[in-house]
Order: C-alpha cells, then structure tokens, then sequence
C-alpha cells in the first residue's frame, strides 16, 4: 500500500527538498510522504545506516531519494555538503529543519557541555543549514524553509536546555522571515505535540509510565502520529501555503493551551473522539504505547 497523503497527487513534482534528521522518526515520515508526491529527497544526518534504511524504503516505493551523512553543528562541513548537493541537484526548493535531540534531565544537574552539545544540535545546526541554503541558493532562487520546534509556552521541565534551542529556532524564524522575504523565501516553524515516534522508546525506563499517560494532558484524548506532523510539513511547503511566512503552528492537540487538571475527569471517562490520521505506510507503533 502506497502513502496515503492528503495533498493532491504530484504536488511536488520536479522540486528537490532538504530534510535533515531524515533517516528516522518524523523526518524519515515526512521524506517518504514527499517522495510519494513527485518530490526528490536528500537526507541529511549522521547515522549513515538510518540514511541507507529510509533511502532504499522509498526507492523501493517507487521514488527518488538520495543521502549525505553530515553532522550539522560543524559549519565547515556544513558549507562543504550544500555545495555537494548543489552541484548535483541544480535547483533546491525547500529545505525541512528536521534534526534534533536531548536527555531528560533537570537544570540542575545539566552540564555545560551538555547544554551546549543541545543548543548546538536543536538551534545552530538548523540555522547553519538554512543560512548555508540562502546564501548558496536561495538568495538567487527562493526557497522555503520549515523549522521544527516544540511546545516550550511554559517552559520544558525536564528538559530545559531543549526548551531554550527550541525557544530560539522560534525566533530564529521570525527572524529568518523578515530578512529572506524579499528574496522570495518563506520560512516557518512546527511546534508538535507528543507523537508516537520511536523516539519515545529511547527514553528511559522511568518515563515510560508517563509516556502511556501523555493522552490525559491532550483535549483531543490521544497524541499525534508522525504522518500527522508530516503532512503539516508538506502543507507548509506547498504552494497552497505560499502567503504564509514566520509564523509556528502548533500540531498538538491543543496541549499547549494548558490547564491540564481540569481535563483529567473529562479524559477518564471518555474515549479520544478524535481519530487519529496515519497515512505512513510502513509506520510502526513505539513499543512504549503498545
């Protein structure tokens, strides 16, 4: 069974876009929904095995995807990588700031190397990336660039150096909107909600309890899939999307709006009446929420 996007078919034919963090979770979903819609992908990442998986997935299925392994908190590789894929692929469309990572842990107990090794990965690799694109291509060209950020409203306990770089990838887009406009590039941020990615099972034994009750935090009773945050990256990137610049769109099932005890009644005693979209078709469930 093919990936079944809610965008019209071939919305992306004869465009190239940049996906990094491509090779697992939310941006391997996303490259595969591109692909399907006429796209050619290029993974960007640092676990070259991920890269060859999701590569030889959607060429299985029948589209065009390539990968370059690279790290992006080093700008001078950074620099050297674009410049590859530009010389391969003429022209670059979009590029989708996928990337990230962190540990559980609270500030206290955070290193400074800690600290900046998350900054780094969540803020400046992403701003590497986009800058390297604009002065490179998009400056001539346009372009359009989705950033991923996540629901730091009241901040990330827990994982506050997370909440800082994604708190700054928001700004950053605002930013980055206002200066590239002119040139033709629309840039936007996604801030999802908890998804059932397999992230979820690299965290530790102690949260998975919490993981399985993360639906009672969430007025829609249940948390998001990846085809779901995927197919708000594609829109964003679509051309139906294309007066829509520096803004963040919360995919979280309206979590961040707050008041978290007062949903807890409602929760119990009702299933979630929302149904949940999941077009991926090789999606697997984390072993976490099964």
């Amino acid at each position: 069974m093919p990936y079944q996007s809610t965008l019209a078919a071939g919305s992306f034919l004869k465009q190239t876009i940049v996906i990094t963090g491509g090779g697992s979770g939310i941006g391997r979903c996303t490259a595969h929904e591109l692909a399907s819609l006429g796209a050619t992908v290029i993974l960007i990442g640092r676990s070259e095995d991920k890269l060859v998986n999701t590569t030889a997935e959607i060429k299985s299925d029948g589209g065009t995807a390539c990968y370059y392994t690279l790290d992006i908190r080093n700008e001078e590789d950074v620099s050297h990588t674009v410049n590859a894929l530009l010389e391969k692929h003429k022209r670059v469309h979009g590029l989708v700031n996928m990337a990230g990572g962190q540990f559980r842990a609270p500030l206290s107990h955070i290193s400074q190397n800690g600290f900046e090794r998350v900054i780094q990965t969540n803020l400046i690799g992403g701003f590497l990336m986009a800058k390297a694109l604009f002065n490179k291509h998009f400056k001539n060209h346009g372009g359009n660039i989705v950033n991923i950020t996540a629901d730091n409203k009241n901040g990330m306990p827990g994982m506050g150096h997370s909440g800082a770089a994604r708190a700054g990838v928001e700004n950053l887009t605002k930013t980055a909107a206002w200066e590239w406009g002119s040139f033709g590039v629309r840039v936007n941020a996604i801030a999802p909600g908890w998804v059932a990615s397999s992230g979820l099972d690299t965290y530790p034994e102690d949260m998975k309890h919490a993981i399985q009750n993360l639906k009672h935090a969430v007025p829609l009773g249940r948390i998001a899939s990846e085809a779901e945050i995927a197919s708000t990256v594609c829109f964003l990137l679509s051309k139906g999307a294309n007066f829509i610049t520096g803004q963040t769109l919360f995919v979280d099932g309206g979590a961040s709006m707050g008041s978290v005890p007062a949903l807890f009644p409602l929760q119990n005693l009702h299933q979630p009446a929302s149904e949940t979209w999941d077009g991926f078709h090789r999606s697997i469930t984390p072993e976490v929420l099964r």
